[in-house]
């Protein structure tokens, strides 16, 4: 069947990568639920379904596999979301908890990225295979070219492990890029205090990731605290820990990153539990996790972008 190009369909037609996939959804949120986004010609929903675990329930906006999919996976009946799923009303998703599984349309996998974490009470895992480039950036950590909005956001909630990469000839029709497969596992923490203003500092920290922070958050703080040391520094060099804190004591600054930013450390918050003493691992820690120790620090200068490349087509993406 031909393939939309409107829909950035790109199937997989390696059967060992979709088992694999199939087979990362570990560990399952109690129900055993899953949703898997754009199933298209059910390459990967074959091996989901094999798993003889798993309550499955697909979303897809082609009308064509839509209609298909219940006839070739019976047990999709009344199952087959045929849906935009960045358009679905949140009453239509499966009961929650589920877990999120797809080879998503590249074109819009950061959106369904942002989706998730809009959900992500629903949400404990999500296993998915996306550009190589939008990949690293979801797994990278402070210091590295690939770390942007998305790895702070997403990092605040989930912890990201890079699985593997797969190379163009692995889909129908091949893309003009490579392709990897990461599993985001959520943190139970507690919410922050003000998310909103957390997202808008990490957002423009990074519109002028080249510049230092004194220009990039000038709207954000006073002239005085502007000629403090931290704002030497540039976006990337923050973790996401430094982002909530600056966001929880804003207007004013911690007085740990007030002092010296050498001397702050920390990491995103886990709910408190009785009986707990030890703190959650540093948030570089976790940013890294599976990645190829060669992708943990791209180099600089004037590396080209792989062709179509395009995270949002922002830079600070």
């Amino acid at each position: 069947m031909q393939k939309k190009k409107s829909l950035g369909q790109h199937f997989l037609t390696e059967p060992g990568a979709a088992r694999r996939i199939a087979d990362a959804l570990q560990p399952l949120s109690p129900g055993n639920r899953c949703l898997e986004i754009g199933p298209g010609e059910g390459a990967l929903t074959r091996h989901l379904l094999a798993r003889g675990d798993l309550e499955l329930h697909v979303c897809e906006l082609d009308d064509r596999f839509a209609a298909r999919l219940p006839v070739l996976f019976p047990l999709l009946q009344n199952r087959v979301l045929h849906e935009d799923f960045l358009a679905l009303n949140e009453a239509a998703l499966p009961a929650a908890p589920f877990v999120l599984v797809g080879n998503f349309p590249y074109n819009i996998s950061s959106q369904i990225i942002f989706r998730m974490l809009d959900w992500r009470t629903r949400i404990p895992l999500m296993v998915g295979m996306f550009q190589r480039e939008v990949a690293l950036r979801l797994c990278a950590g402070p210091g590295s070219k690939a770390y942007g909005v998305i790895s702070v956001l997403a990092g605040a909630w989930y912890r990201a492990e890079y699985l593997f990469e797969l190379p163009p000839s692995a889909f129908s029709p091949p893309p003009k890029v490579h392709s990897a497969v990461i599993r985001l596992h959520r943190r139970e923490r507690d919410p922050l205090p003000d998310e909103a203003l957390f997202r808008r500092l990490v957002k423009a920290a990074f519109q002028q990731r080249r510049k230092k922070l004194r220009n990039a958050l000038q709207e954000f703080y006073a002239e005085e605290q502007l000629a403090l040391p931290l704002f030497d520094r540039r976006a990337e060099d923050l973790s996401g820990a430094v982002y909530e804190a600056m966001a929880a004591a804003w207007p004013a600054l911690p007085k740990e990153l007030a002092a010296g930013f050498s001397g702050f450390e920390g990491s995103p918050r886990p709910a408190a539990q009785p009986g707990d003493s030890a703190p959650e691992a540093p948030a570089a820690d976790r940013s890294t996790a599976g990645l190829p120790a060669s992708r943990l620090r791209p180099q600089g200068g004037n590396r080209k972008k792989a062709s179509g490349f395009r995270p949002e087509d922002n830079e600070a993406f």
